[in-house]
């Protein structure tokens, strides 16, 4: 009987150790707190535990392993897995991917943003720029186009943006600056305080930031068709851990980008967009529209000179910046 029972034992033990050795569990650095800028990684994270049948997790902390401007320092030395940042906080690390902060690309839509997005990711440039940082592009977080919520007196016309202090990033500052505006790079957690000691009297957000950071508790107006671009957003994974995944966990990670993607688009494009309207409405936010004769001369202004800097500035890092404008410019051109 001891010999049947330690035999049992023994079975019981070895089945214990390959069972944890089976499981893998991932750590994800994320900011703020959930919101419909994260949800694509939420989904990925219960699609892959379903998947895996529990063995794989990811353990998704919203800022309590790296500052959000830290993310890819942190993927770079595997502090941790996955991470989400945005290409404009660090554009000399990532300056592949930038060429989608250009201000006025065109873009219509969050599904064509993904399509756009994507197709920059898998661009061998883009996965050299980013492997510098032992990182891979998993997927982008979409974004429409980027509007103003301000204090103070609504700008009627386009001058009226003349020394204002507006935080905007990337390509969106860039273009703020062609008509007077005095742009100020910071990250999302920082902007509402930034507001409340008037450091900045506007702020350039996509809606759900917008709702998320408590920008709208102090406005007094926003601007509905400014429309100067978006910013960039990936999702990315080290590369060495993404390696080391069994083949069936590699594949309910990769596998389930598209799914995530999908619950990500529908959740900013109703209940998120739902909520906007009503939340200005709420406030008494004035809305502020430009003529289509302002709007034609911001763009002329802005998107052409910031192309030509951000080509010959990437040129002569070595990257083939024109083939990666042409990418991006060509496809929308086809309305893809």
């Amino acid at each position: 009987m001891r010999k049947i029972l330690s035999r049992t034992a023994v079975a019981a033990l070895s089945m214990a150790f390959v069972t944890e050795a089976m499981a893998t569990e991932w750590n994800v650095s994320l900011w703020g707190k959930r919101r419909a800028f994260t949800e694509h990684v939420e989904k990925m994270a219960e699609l892959v535990s379903e998947k895996t049948g529990g063995e794989f997790t990811l353990n998704i902390s919203y800022g309590g392993l790296s500052k959000n401007r830290e993310n890819l320092d942190g993927i770079s030395i595997g502090a941790f897995e996955m991470a989400q940042f945005c290409a404009g906080y660090h554009r000399d690390k990532n300056p592949s991917i930038t060429v989608m902060e250009l201000p006025f690309l065109g873009v219509s839509s969050l599904e064509q943003e993904i399509e756009l997005s994507m197709a920059v990711y898998q661009h061998p440039a883009a996965i050299e720029d980013l492997g510098r940082w032992n990182a891979t592009l998993l997927m982008p977080s979409p974004l429409p186009q980027y509007n103003l919520v301000g204090m103070g007196d609504a700008p009627a016309k386009l001058d009226d943006f003349a020394g204002l202090s507006v935080r905007a990033t990337g390509g969106i500052g860039k273009a703020m600056e062609t008509v007077g505006a005095v742009p100020t790079s910071m990250s999302a957690t920082e902007v509402r305080q930034a507001m409340d000691s008037g450091v900045v009297k506007a702020v350039a957000f996509a809606p759900h930031a917008h709702m998320s950071y408590g920008t709208i508790e102090n406005a007094t107006w926003w601007t509905t068709n400014l429309n100067p671009g978006t910013v960039n957003c990936p999702v990315v994974v080290n590369t060495d851990a993404l390696a080391d995944l069994s083949d069936d966990h590699r594949e309910a990670l990769l596998g389930s980008v598209e799914e995530s993607l999908d619950h990500y688009v529908t959740t900013y494009n109703g209940k998120t967009m739902d909520a906007w309207g009503p939340a200005l409405e709420e406030r008494g936010i004035a809305k502020v529209a430009f003529s289509d004769a302002e709007i034609a001369a911001f763009k002329e202004a802005a998107a052409a000179p910031a192309a030509k800097a951000w080509i010959e500035e990437n040129t002569a890092r070595g990257l083939p910046a024109q083939e990666l404008y042409d990418l991006v410019t060509g496809m929308i051109a086809n309305g893809s």
